[in-house]
């Protein structure tokens, strides 16, 4: 038996017109439907309260170095929220220091929250969130200035030129000066620079030559650099010679 093939798909030309303006209908309603329908807003979450330290120290299962790691890590990633993109300037500072806080009590040889503190948090353009960071930064400093004076010197060369405050730099390196005796010799000199800038070229010829005396440096290189510096301060102090009689 022979089969014979019936071909059952009929042309456009014979839909029905009527039939063809509904689907055109349709689509066009369809499409309009969907350019009114309300788009959906991705709200930002504000940052939680970080868990009680007990908590903390519970959850790590005796790895608080690995606890304190993904605590940085989580705050880190927060203003990446699912659909929305929060800036750091939006966020609660206080509530960061609590995390950076808790972060640091799980593994107090951690250096990262204070790389954050300074070199992120801090790098947004709002004053009053930089000082926060940067008075944070000090208070950290203070528990363990040998292992975090790094930090505390990058918010005083911050403060100093991003917010001309020279009082506060100056207090900053100061405090490098006085707490962190491992601290690299730049940064233990920042401060006679900073007085110098500041007008008090006397004070800071006498720091530096006091420096020089107690036989503080050991590098030539930096010892012939402070010496020449010393003989430029002392000559910016030195009196004006006073005119030849005629």
């Amino acid at each position: 038996m022979t089969l014979q093939r019936f071909d059952t798909a009929r042309s456009y030309g014979r839909v029905p017109r009527w039939m063809a303006m509904v689907l055109v209908a349709a689509l066009v309603l369809h499409a309009a439907l969907r350019f009114l329908e309300p788009r959906s807003q991705a709200v930002a979450a504000a940052l939680p309260p970080v868990p009680p330290l007990p908590v903390l120290r519970l959850m790590s299962l005796g790895e608080p170095q690995l606890a304190s790691q993904a605590l940085s890590l989580y705050l880190q990633a927060f203003d990446n929220q699912p659909g929305v993109s929060v800036p750091f300037a939006a966020l609660d500072y206080a509530r960061v220091g609590t995390w950076l806080d808790a972060a640091l009590a799980l593994d107090p040889a951690a250096q990262y929250p204070l790389v954050m503190a300074s070199q992120l948090y801090a790098s947004v353009n709002d004053a009053a969130r930089q000082r926060a960071m940067c008075a944070w930064v000090h208070r950290q400093f203070l528990q363990s200035p040998d292992a975090r004076w790094r930090w505390l010197a990058h918010c005083a060369i911050m403060v100093r030129h991003r917010l001309n405050d020279m009082p506060t730099a100056l207090r900053y390196a100061e405090a490098i000066t006085q707490h962190a005796g491992g601290a690299s010799a730049w940064a233990r000199q920042m401060h006679i620079f900073m007085l110098e800038d500041m007008g008090e070229v006397e004070r800071a010829t006498v720091l530096l030559g006091g420096l020089l005396a107690r036989n503080e440096v050991s590098d030539p290189k930096e010892m012939h650099f402070l010496i020449e510096q010393l003989a430029r301060l002392k000559r910016r102090v030195a009196p004006a010679p006073a005119p030849n009689p005629r």
